[in-house]
């Protein structure tokens, strides 16, 4: 089966935070990995989103340029996805030229087709520069429900869609100052002319009960209030209009959030030119067969479950005023928007402005990438807001790593060392013996549907559980008391079925835990390879531009999901911990005095 992994594209306009990764990074890379392993095609591509007024915001407060800061924050943010292990197949940028083609041909056939209609909006602008402000940076009281803290494109509060003039008393975000507001013409994408065709597609995925409930309610509510929207901006950073209409319209640039989502489909033609396979990403885009997972926080559910189908159905001429596909063909609309809820910290909203905030970097490099993946796993904001906070990422670290899963490693690769140096060959198996392998064989078909489903949390739970029962089974059978000559084959025969348990087990918890279970792998005398990792690596721009750095890799030995047979002789060392505890009250106190600012 082709699965694409459509993984949301970080702003960059700045190192991640945890909030960032927990909704999309983590989550995205787990499901791949397994759908991997699983057997299937997986194409994962994301990239860095770096147009809009929000840069160029930033490039004057920082006095550099639009360009020369996405140029900064793109390796960056590359560097902290790859060394976190997200496993993308490409990690690109939206300033490549590849990109800002695809873009311009989407443009000229939804056009083509009718869907782009030119009208007179009255806009948003700053008081000081005169530049447009974009939707997002303009907050006021929502018309419709009182909600003080509406922004310029939608209601947090009630969903609906608004322009930046419905907003009363509207304030820029940028220096709380109250914007002018002008007209101008702009491209406006006709919605309401799209909107059967919407409803039909969502209520359609709505009857397959595999959207989480609150993102297929929230977008066909936001149906109701459809009306057509505003695709470009008078701005000087971003991807001009197409042919002659950048000679009409000098000043325009497509709307950010129209590019942005054109990335998914961009990244697949750029990964399948870097292939020398030109053709090869329409096996993911044009088979009706293919399945696509989008996956993101659920502030932009509206932009991914109604822009991006209509986008994508305008182009293919799929609504209320007909049309054709262009070259790129029909392509499909997504199979799954799996929307996260948010992440907050020790109960406060993740903001890099106020200075609370947690950097992916500082995590990675004090306490390394499977403590911070595997609390997101376990206690991260799949489908509910979630709190994180040191004293909870210590305990699970503590408790759960270390002691749980960490100690059966530790003590099997030691028992095993001590014993034979080798996996030993087993006798006859007893009940128990048989009873522990087939709880852990059993685990591999639960544990993948449902990740399947997306419900990783509760994949973790029982693979967890698992371990647990692993760990039993050492009390049970006391391996340890097993010293007499006569009891020879029967410790064989208990640390190999422990061997064979944790070596699954191991292949459980690696679409969690990658850097772990190639750690676990070289302990039970394996080459410490047993998944791929991606790397980071700088390519030439296919058309000409400037050259920049992608996450990509060779994802073709991933190893099956299903039990595998240890092999006897295998030799085992003694072997080093995998995790590392960590000192509670010492994290504790240092991490919360550099919140504070006291550290």
């Amino acid at each position: 089966m082709k699965v694409l992994s459509a993984v949301a594209w970080p702003y960059a306009n700045g190192p991640r935070h945890l909030g960032h990764v927990a909704g999309f990074g983590v989550p995205s890379d787990v499901f791949s990995r397994y759908m991997r392993m699983a057997g299937h095609d997986v194409l994962m591509v994301s990239g860095s989103d770096e147009h809009g007024t929000p840069i160029l915001v930033l490039a004057d407060k920082q006095g550099t340029t639009a360009r020369e800061l996405v140029d900064t924050h793109h390796a960056t943010i590359a560097h902290e996805l790859a060394d976190l292990g997200c496993s993308y197949d490409l990690y690109t940028r939206t300033t490549s030229r590849n990109h800002y083609q695809v873009v311009q041909d989407l443009f000229e056939q939804c056009r083509a087709n009718g869907y782009f209609i030119e009208q007179t909006q009255q806009v948003a602008l700053d008081a000081r520069t005169g530049r447009t402000l974009p939707d997002r940076y303009i907050e006021g009281t929502c018309p419709i429900c009182g909600y003080e803290e509406a922004r310029g494109d939608q209601c947090d509060n009630c969903g609906n869609q608004l322009e930046p003039s419905d907003l009363k008393q509207p304030r820029s975000k940028i220096d709380g100052s109250t914007p002018q507001f002008g007209e101008t013409e702009h491209f406006f994408l006709d919605l309401p002319a799209l909107a059967d065709a919407l409803r039909e597609y969502l209520q359609g995925r709505e009857a397959t009960g595999t959207w989480r409930p609150n993102v297929i309610r929230f977008s066909l509510n936001i149906l109701d209030d459809i009306r057509p929207r505003a695709m470009t901006r008078d701005i000087d950073w971003g991807i001009p209009l197409p042919g002659e209409l950048a000679t009409k319209y000098p000043t325009k640039r497509f709307y950010v959030w129209f590019d942005a989502v054109i990335g998914y489909l961009s990244a697949s033609i750029e990964w399948a030119r870097r292939q020398g396979d030109p053709e090869r990403w329409r096996e993911w885009w044009n088979d009706p067969e293919a399945l696509s997972y989008y996956f993101m926080g659920k502030d932009n559910i509206t932009f991914h479950s109604q822009i991006w189908p209509a986008e994508l159905l305008a182009y293919s001429g799929k609504g209320a005023k007909g049309g054709e596909p262009g070259p790129y063909g029909e392509l499909n609309l997504p199979t799954e928007v799996v929307s996260s809820e948010f992440l907050t910290m020790e109960s406060r909203q993740f903001s890099s402005s106020r200075g609370h905030v947690i950097g992916v970097r500082h995590v990675l490099e004090a306490y390394g990438p499977d403590p911070l993946r595997y609390f997101i796993c376990a206690a991260g904001p799949e489908n509910q807001d979630a709190d994180f906070t040191w004293p909870d990422f210590v305990q699970r670290n503590n408790s759960e790593l270390v002691a749980g899963w960490g100690n059966l490693v530790n003590r099997t690769a030691s028992m095993v060392a001590k014993n034979f140096g080798e996996i030993p060959q087993p006798g006859d198996l007893e009940d128990v013996d048989r009873a522990v392998l087939a709880r852990v064989a059993a685990a591999f078909d639960e544990v993948g549907g449902l990740l399947a489903r997306h419900r990783q949390k509760a994949a973790l739970a029982e693979v967890m559980r698992v371990v647990g029962d692993v760990n039993k089974y050492v009390t049970d059978t006391e391996p340890f008391r097993l010293k007499g000559e006569d009891q020879r084959e029967r410790l064989a025969t208990v640390l190999h079925t422990l061997t064979q348990c944790v070596s699954d087990c191991n292949l459980l918890l690696a679409p969690f835990l990658p850097h772990a279970a190639n750690r676990v792998d070289a302990v039970l005398g394996g080459e410490g390879a047993l998944v791929p990792m991606p790397h980071v690596e700088d390519v030439e721009d296919l058309d000409g531009g400037p050259g920049y750095p992608v996450i990509t890799g060779d994802y073709s030995g991933f190893p099956r999901w299903e039990p595998t047979p240890v092999t006897v002789g295998t030799p085992i060392a003694k072997p080093s911990p995998v995790f590392v505890k960590l000192d509670a009250e010492e994290v504790v106190a240092t991490e919360r005095a550099a919140m504070s600012g006291e550290g």
